[in-house]
């Protein structure tokens, strides 16, 4: 089974690769903005800000998608049961204290940021805090501190960043092949210009998607992973299972999720379709949609995770 440190490696060469394929498509956009102006400066300003999107997503996505959340700092004076849970829970991990914040949500969620374990940051939503019995709140911390010492967090968090970038450079890209003239209008008789054309603009459509499809791919594998770590962590997967079961009937809105950072959350911070199955316990309806509906969520179905979770023997 999966332990705390197994996948650290392994997600960091996840984020190399991340910012590789950012790198690639970054470039194609620019080189498809630079053609159609005919402006090999876009190219070269491309490459620039590639790089440099890069450096802001490392060193400072974490107070991003922080302050994206809404989340505030809290001390251990202002609530010490919390800081006994998570640290009681990092001495078994032998992972440094994180920084605590807190959301002020009534739904029931977390989650954790950050580049590194020595920089990490945990937020917990106040409807977690009040719903959430003291087994289930372990395991979602323990589902978080996972996520840190393997290293997911890093992963999690750049992506906040460069999906963005992404979009807003395939944007640029569609809107000057629509109203930028150039080089596509000046080679219209000309095949082999306009096929280089098509391509291009074929490459800023996909560019997007594409970033999204890695983004979520990365956020469904890391979720289950994180929870088999964190049930290493307590031995106890009731705990887990039961918050699930809490978070998959909880109704309540978080009014500061966001696209960017849904797939930091333990949970998806959308309720669009939840509701107590016949048994009472939570049923997450998209484990029953079509796996194109699956293809572009930011987090397996609950129902499995719970499912798991409930099978799990240690």
């Amino acid at each position: 089974m999966a332990n705390l440190y197994t996948h650290k490696d392994s997600n960091i060469r996840k984020t190399w690769l991340l910012m590789t394929v950012f790198l690639v498509l970054v470039i194609a956009l620019g080189w498809v903005i630079g053609y159609i102006l005919q402006s090999p400066g876009v190219l070269y300003f491309a490459v620039a800000l590639a790089v440099a999107m890069n450096l802001v997503a490392y060193w400072n996505s974490d107070k991003i998608a922080l302050a994206m959340s809404g989340a505030r700092p809290i001390s251990h004076n202002d609530n010490e049961h919390l800081y006994h849970i998570i640290e009681n829970l990092c001495i078994t991990a032998g992972l440094p204290v994180p920084r605590v914040y807190v959301i002020n949500s009534p739904q029931i969620n977390a989650f954790a940021t950050g580049r590194d374990p020595k920089h990490a940051a945990i937020a917990v939503t106040e409807g977690a805090l009040a719903k959430l019995s003291k087994n289930e709140l372990e395991g979602v911390i323990a589902h978080e501190l996972s996520h840190i010492g393997n290293r997911d967090i890093l992963v999690s968090t750049v992506i906040v960043v460069l999906a963005g970038i992404i979009a807003i450079m395939a944007d640029w890209a569609l809107r000057v092949s629509f109203f930028g003239g150039g080089r596509g209008r000046d080679n219209d008789n000309n095949s082999g210009g306009a096929l280089i054309l098509i391509i291009g603009l074929v490459v800023a459509v996909l560019a997007p998607l594409a970033s999204t499809l890695i983004r979520l791919a990365v956020s469904r594998k890391r979720e289950y992973l994180a929870d088999a770590s964190g049930v290493l962590l307590t031995r106890y997967p009731d705990g887990l299972a039961g918050a699930l079961e809490k978070i998959a009937v909880d109704g309540n809105q978080m009014r500061t999720a966001t696209n960017a950072t849904a797939h930091l959350f333990i949970s998806s911070p959308f309720k669009t379709d939840v509701g107590p199955d016949a048994s009472g316990r939570g049923s997450d309806r998209s484990a029953r949609r079509s796996w194109l509906v699956k293809l572009f969520s930011t987090h397996p179905p609950i129902e499995e995770r719970i499912k798991i979770l409930r099978e799990m023997k240690i």
